[in-house]
């Protein structure tokens, strides 16, 4: 019989409260991709880890192995993690939360005297956060699974300009290494792969709920550039019907791909379309008509229709737009990240073990993409939990509550002790 596992909250807690005293930044939470503050929260949780008798390794490219042997050492092992690293000046929660959610599962286990069946590692990853340190995807879980292509150590890290592979190894980690592909984690050797993370939107406080299990990870094509040519002028000399206005145009195609969201919305898509950048140059003034303007767009579905469905709208859009006003758009589109569905099975389980703990939940895709994408892209069967958070991520006031990031530790707790047999 299943002993009843209850996840050490008391430690989570305490571990939280270390890294917010040991990462503290002055205004939030700093802890840089392979830079000073990530290796201090993997300090403090390795700590913690030696200290309940788990095993510890450290991977070619600094990822943390924290396991829980298992009766049969050769079965495939139980994923639970995430990443430590943050934005600047951003939250404690964001990563964390699924390293210590782990962490506390594992110790639950531990003080229940339970060995699993099989290995349960908590896995903690470097470097997630790639649009504030390295933009090339999630490097370290990629390098966890031998699956980093090796080109992506050059990428320059945003800060310093200096390379992911010379970052790697002035932590003292072996770039080398992972260009061929070594790792502790060959994909055959993983049964699944479960992480928790706090909800980065609104939607689980505005529907008071404390937890959901997560359907896919979107896809995303990007306009990284986008630039609008019309002609400056004197804004008090010149006509309406002579003027080539950038920034009208411009403001005409938010407002029309806006229209465009909603139509593909109400027909069942699941997407986002944000306009990061919207602006005039520098040479703009009150004198002045615009004649030049540029954007940044940021188009996230969790289907590959949703995402082309707006490509195609832009496609349609632009050249109207261009005829009636006069100007000329350039863009430079990133490529298509495809969408990554969550098993259904492992989302069942989940499902089964908050019922089973009178936990509510909802059903939702995430907004924003984790190193769960490494996982599943990988053929490993993965899922993931968000918790309630208020006050959004990416910034000091992240909120997540105990009591929900605890209801959130014991269904994984459950789900892991049944899935590990």
């Amino acid at each position: 019989m299943r002993p009843n596992i209850t996840p050490d909250i008391d430690l989570a807690t305490r571990l939280f409260a270390t890294l917010r005293e040991r990462t503290f930044d002055g205004i939030g939470i700093t802890r840089e991709a392979y830079g000073p503050g990530e290796r201090i929260a993997h300090e403090i949780v390795r700590h913690e880890a030696e200290a309940l008798g788990l095993e510890t390794r450290t991977d070619q490219a600094g990822n943390l192995l924290m396991t829980l042997p298992g009766r049969d050492r050769t079965a495939k092992r139980i994923i639970l993690g995430s990443h430590l690293d943050s934005v600047p000046q951003g939250g404690n929660y964001d990563g964390a939360a699924g390293v210590l959610a782990g962490l506390a599962a594992v110790a639950g286990m531990k003080h229940a005297r339970y060995q699993p069946a099989r290995d349960i590692t908590v896995l903690a990853i470097r470097a997630e956060e790639g649009g504030a340190w390295f933009p090339s995807g999630l490097p370290g879980s990629r390098a966890a699974i031998g699956r980093l292509p090796p080109e992506h150590l050059q990428t320059p890290r945003l800060d310093t300009g200096r390379s992911l592979a010379d970052h790697m190894r002035e932590e003292g980690f072996n770039p080398e290494a992972v260009a061929r592909g070594e790792c502790l984690l060959p994909p055959e050797t993983i049964a699944a792969y479960v992480e928790l993370h706090i909800e980065q939107g609104p939607v689980l406080d505005a529907q008071q709920t404390p937890i959901a299990l997560v359907t896919a990870l979107p896809g995303s094509r990007r306009i990284r550039e986008g630039r609008v040519i019309g002609a400056y002028n004197h804004s008090g000399a010149t006509p309406r019907r002579y003027r080539r206005d950038a920034a009208i145009a411009l403001a005409e195609f938010a407002t029309k791909l806006d229209d465009e969201w909603a139509r593909l919305e109400a027909l069942g898509h699941t997407l986002v379309v944000t306009f990061c950048i919207l602006a005039t140059t520098d040479q703009a003034g009150f004198t002045k008509i615009p004649g030049e303007a540029h954007f940044q767009l940021d188009i996230r579905g969790t289907t590959q229709a949703a995402i082309d469905a707006v490509h195609t709208a832009i496609d349609r859009l632009i050249p109207e737009i261009e005829t009636r006003r006069g100007v000329r758009f350039e863009l430079t589109r990133g490529p298509l990240n495809q969408p990554t569905p969550m098993s259904p099975e492992i989302r069942s389980a989940l499902s089964r073990a908050a019922e089973e703990l009178g936990i509510d939940y909802l059903t939702m895709p995430s907004g924003g993409g984790h190193d769960a994408a490494s996982f599943a892209q990988a053929g490993i069967p993965t899922c993931m939990i968000f918790v309630r958070n208020q006050n959004g991520s990416h910034n000091p006031n992240e909120a997540m509550r105990m009591e929900d990031f605890a209801k959130g530790c014991a269904v994984i707790a459950r789900w892991a002790a049944e899935a590990a047999g």
